[in-house]
């Protein structure tokens, strides 16, 4: 009997230790939810395929290239768009609804990056960024790429940079878990929030990126 309430007060301790950990967590997100910001996409920056929606909050691949003017803030070779809104100090963070694709780009890029050529993504050229391929590939681009196991893979994600402190961390929102955080970076530009939707791959990842009310 002793060993059964033992193992009985062990198991309580372990469902009190997990609840601390996910209170933890909740708190976690609160906090950095406190940086919300409002962004939205910036068009002139937008590649020729990308469908963006009235409001700058969703964006998603075309089958059409449209006739833009290729002014130097434009993406050309790769599907990618800015946010309008820069940083250059304090902290900030954003929310994007990925539900239902199989590939997509999210996290902040530096103002000077190329946007007319197509490079590997990693801090060194300017991106701080974790991916989606193939629908349950996720990779940090830390140069090397880091592999992320999620399961399941997020919803919704949250992006917190604090400038001051060199990071960019991401967020599982709904599960309130920490993806993943580049740390020691050496921000000296503006930082704009950055996605790629992705090609659409024939309807499979026809689904938008949704900029989100922060908290819905």
């Amino acid at each position: 009997q002793s060993s059964m309430e033992l193992s009985a007060v062990f198991n309580r301790l372990k469902g009190v230790a997990g609840q601390h950990a996910a209170n933890g967590k909740i708190l976690e997100m609160k906090r950095v939810q406190r940086f919300a910001v409002d962004v939205t996409l910036d068009p002139d920056t937008a590649h020729p395929c990308l469908i963006l929606s009235d409001d700058g909050k969703q964006v998603k691949h075309g089958d059409v290239r449209k006739n833009f003017p290729d002014n130097p803030e434009r993406f050309s070779k790769c599907v990618n768009v800015l946010g309008r809104q820069s940083f250059s100090s304090g902290r900030f963070y954003f929310e994007v609804q990925v539900k239902g694709k199989t590939k997509w780009d999210l996290g902040v890029a530096r103002e000077s990056i190329k946007r007319k050529e197509f490079k590997p993504l990693s801090p060194k050229k300017g991106y701080w960024i974790v991916i989606l391929r193939n629908g349950n590939e996720y990779l940090a681009l830390a140069g090397p790429p880091v592999c992320l196991h999620l399961h399941p893979g997020p919803q919704k994600v949250g992006v917190f940079v604090d400038y001051d402190q060199g990071l960019v961390s991401f967020y599982d929102v709904d599960a309130a878990a920490l993806i993943y955080s580049f740390t020691g970076c050496c921000f000296k530009e503006k930082l704009y929030p950055f996605f790629s939707p992705g090609l659409s791959d024939g309807g499979k990842n026809s689904a938008p990126l949704i900029i989100c009310p922060v908290g819905c």
